[in-house]
């Protein structure tokens, strides 16, 4: 919303160098901002869902590698204990 703001036209820029003051109001210059920003702000938006969907896929409890066979921990001996 900035480049439609009376902000956008009294920016340092416009200030400094007078010669840039018809680019910056130019409305179509103020609409490929606009549209920038936007286009920036769904990335973002799009990026931090794609980390909360992957956040929720692997909240679950970690899988082992035996789970497959069907044998549990609990069926193993421990190589702690001597026979």
């Amino acid at each position: 919303m900035l480049p439609w703001s009376a902000f956008w036209e009294t920016n340092y820029f416009a200030i400094v160098w007078p010669v840039l003051r018809p680019l910056f109001t130019n409305h179509f210059i103020r609409g490929a901002v606009t549209g920038l920003g936007l286009v920036n702000l769904s990335a973002g938006v799009s990026e931090l869902l794609g980390m909360f969907v992957a956040r929720d896929r692997t909240d679950g409890p970690p899988s082992r590698p035996d789970a497959e066979s069907g044998s549990s921990y609990a069926d193993r001996p421990d190589p702690q204990v001597e026979p």
